[in-house]
């Protein structure tokens, strides 16, 4: 009997729907904000103020304004003694809450490459240097990377085990299709999923010294683009089985209906030159949203500007897709590593709420790297869409995709 049961759990897959959703990043505090930087093609990159970029190649990046993000938070001691990337998740949670203050998850799964790394550059300095350790406490007890998710939770009295996948540019992505495989498979109802990043000295000269920062402006797949701009974030959904959604008269904002990952173990930072890696993530993410490829409206892309992901994610989409519009809107807010798929899923989701198309800054037309068979959005456009892509990410050896529906157009 419990085999048989376990078989009709298999055979039987509930619908995923997103119920709520909270931001912050570069393009601004919230949805509204977000959606606005998205319609006017708002630069929001700008000189790094964090920390000193004299020795750096790379002197911009997309950031977080501290002086809006700690105003929103109490003035109490221990809110003050939280990580930077606490305060992000508890703004994107705020909102989310906000929109759905009946959500209760049952797991939070949240991804990340960094947590609180710019405090173990303090305490580093500090042990170093001899100097002051009076707050290491501070900083030991806020640097690992769950530490922001349980600040975010313990806000709103969230009492949920939490998972957190760290796998560099792709942990936002794999979180929210990790969660959606959850809900997918009957054994949750509902579950809160996203990603987080802030902005490291550490990290940010890492990716300087590697040359794969620009010193110039982000051109994704512009044949002169020059490399990656950095950005921070945290973007989070609420999963929740789309039955359960409805029987409670919760608002659906859209359905996740595909998830595909693929493994390339081409090189440790560079992926296969043939794209098959990401083409497999793609191959995958349809087949198990059951749509056909031509049935795709736009692909968010990974798109970060470097000479190597460009060209190898091109191929991927020119050999799996005729005509798809595409854009990275990374050249608006820079690449926020683990939050990057969280916060490009949002836009996504945007996309299909108010049927536009993201733009790709600063690309020139004349100088697209290859002869495409998609087409690169240049500008805002208004356009009916049906189904979204969000999230090619690449990094080390994986890559995920993700396949978004409108609500209400299921066929």
């Amino acid at each position: 009997m419990a085999q048989s049961d376990s078989s009709n759990r298999k055979n039987t897959r509930a619908r995923v729907a997103v119920v709520a959703a909270g931001v912050v990043s570069p393009l601004g505090f919230g949805l509204n904000e977000t959606l606005d930087s998205l319609r006017n093609s708002r630069n929001c990159i700008s000189p790094v103020t964090r920390f000193s970029v004299g020795q750096c190649r790379c002197k911009t990046a997309g950031q977080v304004s501290d002086d809006r993000l700690l105003a929103t938070q109490a003035e109490a001691p221990r809110s003050r003694r939280l990580h930077r990337a606490s305060h992000m998740m508890i703004q994107a949670l705020t909102e989310l809450v906000a929109q759905e203050p009946h959500f209760e998850p049952e797991l939070t799964v949240i991804g990340t490459t960094s947590g609180g790394m710019s405090y173990g550059e303090h305490y580093y300095r500090s042990l170093r240097q001899a100097g002051d350790l009076r707050r290491a406490p501070t900083w030991i007890a806020n640097y690992p990377a769950q530490k922001p998710v349980i600040d975010a939770q313990v806000a709103f009295g969230i009492s949920a085990p939490c998972q957190v996948i760290a796998n560099a540019c792709a942990s936002g992505t794999n979180a929210i299709g990790h969660a959606f495989e959850c809900v997918r498979s009957g054994r949750y109802q509902r579950v809160l999923a996203g990603g987080y990043d802030a902005l490291s000295e550490l990290v940010f000269t890492g990716f300087d010294s590697l040359q794969a920062s620009t010193p110039e402006k982000c051109r994704p797949f512009d044949r002169h683009r020059t490399g990656m701009v950095l950005g921070e974030g945290a973007a989070l959904l609420a999963l929740e089985n789309l039955d359960s959604a409805q029987r409670r008269g919760a608002p659906v904002l859209a359905e996740i209906i595909g998830y595909g990952i693929s493994t390339d173990n081409f090189h440790i930072t560079q992926p296969d030159p043939s794209g098959i890696g990401p083409r497999q993530a793609m191959e995958r993410a349809v087949q198990s949203a059951h749509v056909a490829e031509n049935e795709i409206d736009y692909i968010n892309a990974h798109g970060t500007a470097t000479l190597f992901n460009d060209a190898a994610e091109g191929k991927a989409i020119n050999r799996f897709f005729n005509g798809v519009p595409v854009s990275s809107t990374k050249s608006m807010m820079g690449h926020s590593l683990g939050a990057a798929g969280a916060i490009e899923a949002v836009v996504c989701l945007l996309a299909l709420q108010h049927q536009f198309l993201p733009p790709n800054m600063r690309t020139n037309r004349g100088r697209l790297f290859c002869a495409q068979s998609f087409r690169i959005l240049l500008a805002s456009v208004e356009q009916m869409l049906r189904f979204s892509c969000a999230g090619l990410k690449h990094e080390s050896c994986n890559r995920r995709h993700g396949v978004g529906d409108s609500p209400g157009k299921r066929r």
